[in-house]
């Protein structure tokens, strides 16, 4: 293939991309595959010569479309959404068309310079005040490193980088137990070490970590010696939507002069609709927020924003400037490379400036608004149903519940193998948790073609194969 055919296979890939979404209701959400299936139809050697596109895409129908998970089927609600809304789509193609990277101003001033500016727009949108920058990055992991990278840099007078962490006091950084895996793994990046990420109990009905139990075991670190560095705070745990009160976090935070991320990836969203906003009540207080416009927003994946009360901290924690990354003659510009652990960045702004203007923010709140009440219906649905048992109530659109296990039978094991028969089932997705250490099933609506039937045939769809699940226990077929 050669620049003359871009016109003609660009053309038909787009046309393929709308006949798909047309086409996703009547696909399984889950392919029912074995591990692998698809990489045993895949030459195992790369092939010498060049092959023609039409074969190319002709195996890509056969061999991969069969064997995809469909992240925008109307019927997806396992983990959270990574939505492509068709404007966001729309602005990839040209993303990539241009195949810019955009790590310095003078590599992209206009990639630059629109990420100021729509970054600008999501803050007003979530109702952050004025003050707060923002940058893009790739996920909520890495700006959920970056906040870690600092809140350690600022404990040690911004000396980690040069001088390592031997021959120091343990750092500490402290969180509730709903919080992402993704803090984990920051801490572990960051050299901090996983015994020294302190989780403190929640509980309440919003699983809220225990501000009183936070505050002592920072007294208590330091009465040890050891040096608290920063305070994760969670608002729409990933498990069930756990959700600290950000303001009594913060009011601990202040008290020990302590860096404090709020991790909002999926639920930050929904700020956008001023009646969620006590959600994070106090957010404004915060060092840096994560929010995933590529989650419940439309954006295509990769595109998270992250939100600082002072960039210059984090800036201070990772820029690096050879001679060769300097911008000559340009007092001022923003460097967002300078923001981010990676040195290439993609051109992210441009989905969100075409997402924004072509749904306008009504249009964003409408979906996010029937998604929290559908799921409330559908949990109103469990609840009063006697074959089922609703464990948490929902938080926006995520809750979790159980089927109720035969007599005789376990009921964890029963639901895990409930969750994989419905995947296997296809016509919806969900994904298990766990609650207090019993297994649950969890559900989350926030896929843009979604609908409120789709949502409701959860409860027939899970019922009709829990009940095909029990008569082939029954009948001693497990």
């Amino acid at each position: 293939m050669d620049e003359k055919d871009l016109s003609h296979f660009a053309e038909r890939a787009a046309r393929w991309g709308a006949d798909y979404r047309a086409g996703l209701g009547e696909r399984p959400v889950r392919p029912p595959l074995e591990p692998g299936a698809v990489a045993r139809q895949v030459a195992p050697v790369p092939p010498e010569t060049g092959e023609a596109m039409e074969t190319i895409l002709a195996d890509f129908e056969r061999v991969i479309v069969p064997g995809m998970t469909h992240w925008q089927h109307p019927r997806f609600f396992a983990y959270f959404p990574a939505n492509a809304a068709p404007a966001s789509v729309v602005a990839e193609i040209l993303v990539a068309a241009m195949g810019a990277q955009c790590m310095l101003w003078q590599t992209s001033p206009a990639a630059t310079e629109l990420e100021v500016v729509v970054t600008d727009w999501l803050r007003q949108a979530l109702g952050l005040p004025d003050g707060f920058s923002g940058v893009l990055q790739d996920s909520a992991s890495t700006a959920t490193l970056a906040a870690v990278l600092t809140m350690r840099e600022r404990a040690l007078g911004f000396t980690g980088n040069r001088t390592g962490l031997a021959d120091r006091p343990a750092l500490r950084v402290y969180a509730s137990r709903e919080v992402h895996s993704s803090v984990d793994k920051a801490v572990w990046i960051a050299g901090i070490g996983e015994d020294n990420l302190v989780k403190l109990p929640s509980g309440g009905p919003s699983r809220a970590v225990d501000a009183a139990a936070l505050e002592a075991a920072i007294v208590a670190d330091r009465d040890a010696g050891r040096l608290p560095a920063g305070i994760v705070s969670c608002v729409g745990g990933t498990s069930v939507g756990g959700t600290d009160d950000v303001a009594a976090v913060a009011d601990v935070a202040a008290r020990h002069g302590l860096y404090l991320h709020v991790d909002a990836a999926w639920a930050g969203s929904a700020m956008i609709c001023p009646e969620f906003r006590t959600f994070w009540t106090g957010v404004e207080r915060a060092d840096s927020v994560v929010v995933n416009p590529h989650k419940w927003l439309g954006a295509q994946f990769e595109c998270s924003a992250h939100f600082l009360r002072d960039p210059e901290s984090l800036v201070r924690t990772l820029a690096i400037r050879p001679e060769y990354l300097k911008t000559r003659g340009r007092d001022g510009v923003v460097n967002f490379s300078e923001w981010s652990v990676p040195l290439g960045r993609r051109f992210r702004a441009l989905k969100l400036w075409f997402l924004i203007r072509a749904h306008g923010l009504e249009g964003l709140r409408s979906i996010i608004r029937d998604h929290v009440r559908w799921a409330a219906a559908l949990a109103d649905g469990i609840a009063t149903d006697p074959a089922f048992e609703l464990v948490t109530p929902p938080m926006l659109s995520l809750f979790s519940f159980r089927y109720r296990a035969p007599a005789n039978v376990d009921p964890d094991r029963f639901t895990l193998d409930l969750v994989e028969a419905v995947n296997r089932d296809g016509r919806v997705y969900l994904t298990q948790t766990a609650v207090d250490g019993r297994a649950a099933i969890r559900f989350q609506a926030g896929a843009f073609g979604t609908t409120e039937a789709d949502v409701l045939s959860v409860h027939a769809v899970v019922g009709e194969v829990a009940a095909r699940l029990a008569a082939e226990i029954a009948a001693g077929g497990r």
